[in-house]
């Protein structure tokens, strides 16, 4: 067909266009540590006027662990020990190469966790 043949190119274009987006998941055990963590993230990517969403509050992982208090003789005295990590998410679409160096700069407290991974989606 003569409309394919002539307009086969463009639609390809069309098709491959591709967006980034940096998708930014920071987990902690202490929720004001985080809360503190995704205010410094915001504040940094604020300056460079990033298309932001989030943060997004993620399923809070609870572990809880069961130990004997006495290895002899007291088997029904028992401790339990919880350990909760929360996780928020940010998204940051359309990202610039200065916004991509910032963010691989930024150092945080201990106990804080950062995971950054760069999605490509199309158009």
């Amino acid at each position: 067909c003569w409309f394919w043949r002539c307009f086969g190119d463009f639609r390809m274009s069309i098709i491959t266009k591709m967006k980034q987006d940096i998708y930014i998941r920071i987990k902690a055990f202490d929720c004001s540590l985080l809360e503190k963590c995704i205010r410094e993230f915001i504040d940094q990517l604020k300056q460079f006027n990033a298309d932001l969403s989030g943060p997004i509050a993620l399923p809070r992982k609870d572990s809880k662990f069961t130990v004997n208090r006495s290895p002899h003789v007291d088997k029904k005295s028992r401790e339990q020990f919880e350990m909760r990590i929360s996780k928020r998410l940010i998204i940051v679409h359309n990202p610039t190469s200065t916004m991509m160096k910032m963010l691989a700069d930024l150092s945080f407290s201990a106990g804080v966790e950062v995971d950054l991974k760069v999605k490509e989606v199309n158009i």
